[in-house]
């Protein structure tokens, strides 16, 4: 939900440790920064009790009701912190998050920490690339141990999962034994843990650089039980999302080496070449159309349907900005920052594969042939200590993508509305 559009100044702020009321809502002698502002909108503040409020979830007002009924609405998962609330007797909007006594001191940020004005604007409107990505690693330095918790949750189960899927390979004798049957079942239990803990890890991510960016500051316990009510939601769309990219990178590929086995022939040559270039463009049309779905699902707590529709629109807004200010291809930069620095990581420990299947493509004459040699390319038993330290530098720098979507995000989101 969005910040009322006549009132685009207004912040809450608390002074002198006192917080400010409803009624006081501009700032004195200057301006905020419409960015922060936009991104200060989710932060919880303290407040005096009230008795009714109204409630405006997607165009539509809900209430008056009493803070039980919110209360309930909460617990029932139909009340989000981001939705608009407003007390009765004050006109101005304010979100859920803010309404004393609705969400516990444990949700985002304690009303002592979160109302009190950043020390400086973290954010601004009108801010380039480079502005951006210098902003993501300023927050990522800020929030270091909170990022590096959520990571965790991610990367200890892999982690296990990698190495004793290694050191059951490395044996000598892989007799189907009690011991082996163990070693594969922990392995796959972990990898189920990571996939668990990956909603968790999304939500986590948006909801700290959100406050990070605002100039607040977040435990880790509270973050993780704000990241947990978003997991359910989360879990469908990355089922969905990542499902999406899945089938439409296999089908191709398995429709190329079908006419690969199929024998060499011109017609296929190109047939085959049409096919890639239907992947790469369906794939571009779907790296844009969930450009946004993250900070949707967990920073506006849209549902399925209305996040991906508004990550559709807001990756496609700006068309009357240059093209290199547009939402679009601002996340084709980004993203491919990252995919650039992924390839130079592991192209070091993958180069001799690399040079064999080189080798094998520019030299086989037979398709067949070719998949059996392949198939048949040799692997490193030994444990590669670099490969491995590399491979959890990335891991651990991973939360700086999730960063620069927030901010593009926010960032995009000030112009659709300007």
């Amino acid at each position: 939900m969005t910040v009322d559009e006549q009132q685009p100044h207004t912040i809450i702020v608390a002074e002198a440790g006192n917080a400010a009321q409803p009624s006081r809502l501009y700032l004195k002698g200057r301006k905020p920064d419409a960015h922060a502002t936009f991104a200060c909108r989710n932060s919880r503040l303290s407040d005096r009790m009230i008795d009714e409020w109204i409630v405006r979830v997607q165009g539509k007002e809900y209430g008056p009701v009493d803070i039980e009924t919110l209360r309930e609405w909460k617990m029932e998962g139909r009340l989000l912190r981001a939705n608009e609330a407003r007390r009765t007797d004050v006109q101005l909007w304010t979100t859920a998050a803010k309404i004393p006594g609705l969400f516990g001191p444990t949700d985002i940020a304690a009303a002592s920490v979160a109302g009190r004005l950043p020390r400086r604007a973290p954010l601004k409107s009108g801010r380039s690339l480079s502005e951006i990505l210098v902003d993501a690693f300023r927050i990522y330095r800020k929030g270091f141990l909170q990022f590096l918790g959520l990571t965790l949750l991610i990367a200890v189960p892999s982690i296990c999962a990698q190495l004793t899927s290694f050191a059951s390979s490395a044996s000598p004798n892989l007799e189907a034994n009690l011991g082996t049957v163990t070693a594969a079942a922990f392995s796959f239990c972990m990898f189920l843990l990571s996939l668990a803990a990956w909603p968790v890890f999304i939500a986590g991510i948006q909801i700290l650089t959100n406050e990070l960016a605002c100039g607040h500051s977040l435990k880790m316990f509270p973050l993780l039980q704000n990241a947990l009510k978003f997991w359910a939601r989360v879990a469908m769309l990355c089922i969905f999302v990542y499902g999406a990219y899945f089938f439409w990178t296999l089908l191709p590929i398995g429709i190329i080496l079908m006419v690969m086995l199929a024998g060499p022939s011109v017609l296929l040559f190109f047939l085959a070449l049409l096919i890639l270039a239907f992947q790469v463009w369906i794939v571009s049309r779907l790296f844009i159309n969930f450009l946004f779905w993250q900070q949707f699902a967990i920073l506006e707590g849209s549902d399925a349907a209305d996040t991906l529709r508004q990550s559709k629109e807001l990756a496609r807004s700006g068309r009357d900005l240059p093209w290199f200010r547009r939402p679009m291809w601002r996340g084709v930069f980004i993203a491919s920052i990252w995919f650039a620095f992924v390839f130079a990581i592991n192209i070091g420990s993958e180069w001799h594969s690399i040079q064999h299947y080189f080798h094998e493509l520019t030299t086989s004459q037979d398709p067949q042939a070719l998949i059996q040699a392949l198939k048949a390319a040799p692997k490193s038993q030994a444990f590669n200590l670099v490969g491995f330290g590399l491979g959890l530098a990335q891991t651990l720098l991973r939360p700086l993508l999730g960063i620069a979507f927030v901010l593009l995000y926010f960032e995009s989101k000030i112009a659709a509305e300007a």
